[in-house]
């Protein structure tokens, strides 16, 4: 499978991209500064590009078979909407059909799941601009037609974690809300074979 990462030198794309190649797959690591990617492979490409625009989007797409995309930018929104945007336009004039989209837990039924701390301090008051932006990302992916899997990870962590979650419904409370970047990583390379369509899937210890 030709798998083209979008957000590849971010804190879990990087080991989106590491895991991919590992389970036999060819890359395409899309990124605004390709001196930033600090791996080479023969199964790798990288392209250089705004993940904004159509034009920036387009070399990465073709000729692939399957988008991951984990876009970040830090508490500012704007990039994964509009990212998203480009990305699932481009796909859809390329005919590239299976994309999975690392959005965040707290997102539609998911906020359940939150402590009042994540829900009102959080995503209400410091992240509301990112969290905001998931949601319309969320939005922008259920909306495309598309073969997608939403991952809602919850807070990212260095460190592995046992316990692990996923596909729990927004009745689970006493989640610890924390993840290993390598475990949503793998998470999400798994998805590319074996997730369910059109779903959201949380994702947390």
């Amino acid at each position: 499978m030709h798998v083209t990462v979008f957000g590849a030198t971010g804190s879990v794309g990087r080991q989106v991209v590491d895991r991919t190649l590992a389970a036999g797959h060819t890359v395409t690591a899309h990124t605004r500064d390709a001196a930033k990617v600090r791996v080479e492979h023969e199964r790798l490409r990288v392209v250089e590009g705004d993940v904004t625009t159509l034009a920036g989007c387009r070399p990465a797409v073709e000729g692939g078979d399957a988008v991951v995309i984990t876009l970040g930018d830090g508490r500012r929104g704007t990039v994964r909407e509009a990212g998203t945007r480009a990305v699932v336009e481009t796909m859809q004039q390329l005919g590239v059909r299976r994309l999975v989209c690392q959005s965040t837990l707290g997102v539609g039924a998911s906020r359940d799941n939150l402590t009042k701390f994540w829900r009102y301090a959080m995503f209400g008051a410091l992240l509301r601009r990112a969290y905001a932006d998931h949601v319309r990302q969320e939005e922008v992916v259920a909306a495309s037609g598309l073969d997608w899997t939403i991952v809602r990870p919850s807070a990212f962590t260095d460190q592995e974690l046992e316990g692990v979650r996923h596909g729990f419904g927004a009745d689970v409370s006493g989640l610890r809300l924390k993840i290993s970047r390598g475990q949503v990583a793998d998470f999400l390379v798994a998805q590319l074979a074996e997730g369910d369509l059109h779903r959201h899937v949380s994702l947390s210890a």
